[in-house]
């Protein structure tokens, strides 16, 4: 009884300081030091927090995880290690059916609850949308962005990241890099497509990124759901200047989204920019060359 109450007494102190410790923490603590999370801000898109969950969660049962094992750890080479006048090697134990089962059977609860759920998130932001209230086609290319407008059937070309002559030095111009327009919260289906090597579209707040194949289209569907300038880049090695492909996404009201596309037109950026200015020739589907007789 005694030791029942004094377990009591030690929970309470404990209870209290993790209850004003967790209380202090910001939206960035809880959400794993994440990107994308702001006191008083909706999530950036409708997956950020599913994606932060699944982090935070992974990690503190790891960190568990790790404590328990780093002290048994510690705890059997105290307990077990060579006393004073000691000689000899110790007892051997072998088949300890208990501890085998042990360490068998929990690694593999472990690697089977993180995959089912990470099964489980990765199918409900990898679901598309049946009804899309926005198609936007990206194709990458080295060292930049396209941007087709599929729906208002207008493009946006974009360029190699540049250097800010008037910044400090290394830092990039800001005026110059691609823009990626979503209007906020509305339903956007993103296709993605390379023109030359494998890339990867990357924005960091969005806590996601998909790769990008030459022949191949992969769809990204997302939800903005805070408006504001978000920092995007290619995620996979790419080439001499992957550093340089750089670009941003604008998420802006659905006036301001009108706007921007009736820019475009005024531009005469009408149409769509195709697949002929992709540098892969020799992909399935594109013909054999022809072979010439010798006479």
């Amino acid at each position: 009884m005694r030791n029942n109450r004094r377990l009591r007494w030690a929970a309470i102190p404990i209870a209290a300081t993790l209850s004003l410790v967790l209380a202090g923490c910001t939206q960035a603590q809880l959400n794993g030091f994440l990107p994308g999370f702001e006191e008083g801000q909706p999530p950036v898109t409708n997956n950020t927090e599913r994606v932060a969950g699944l982090w935070v969660t992974s990690w503190i049962v790891l960190l568990i995880v790790g404590l328990i094992t780093w002290g048994l750890t510690i705890w059997a080479v105290i307990a077990y290690r060579r006393r004073k006048g000691q000689t000899g090697l110790p007892v051997q134990l072998r088949y300890n059916m208990p501890i085998e089962i042990f360490y068998t059977v929990v690694p593999l609860i472990l690697v089977l609850g993180f995959f089912a759920f990470t099964a489980r998130d990765q199918a409900a932001i990898e679901a598309r949308f049946d009804e899309p209230d926005v198609t936007i086609e990206v194709v990458a290319k080295q060292w930049a962005w396209d941007f087709n407008y599929v729906d208002e059937d207008v493009y946006s070309p974009g360029i190699q990241a540049q250097l800010d002559p008037n910044g400090e030095p290394g830092s990039i111009d800001q005026s110059v890099l691609p823009t990626l327009y979503l209007p906020v919260g509305k339903k956007i289906e993103i296709e993605l497509e390379s023109r030359d090597v494998i890339h990867s579209f990357w924005v960091v707040d969005f806590l996601y990124k998909k790769d990008m194949y030459p022949g191949k289209t992969n769809i990204m569907s997302v939800i903005p759901e805070r408006e504001g300038t978000y920092a995007g880049k290619c995620a996979e090695l790419c080439g001499e200047y992957h550093s340089l492909m750089l670009f941003n996404v604008e998420v802006v009201s659905e006036a301001e989204y009108e706007d921007y596309i009736q820019s475009l037109r005024d531009l005469g950026q009408e149409g769509q920019l195709s697949s002929e200015y992709d540098r892969n020739t020799n992909l399935p589907g594109t013909g054999a060359p022809e072979l010439k007789e010798e006479h």
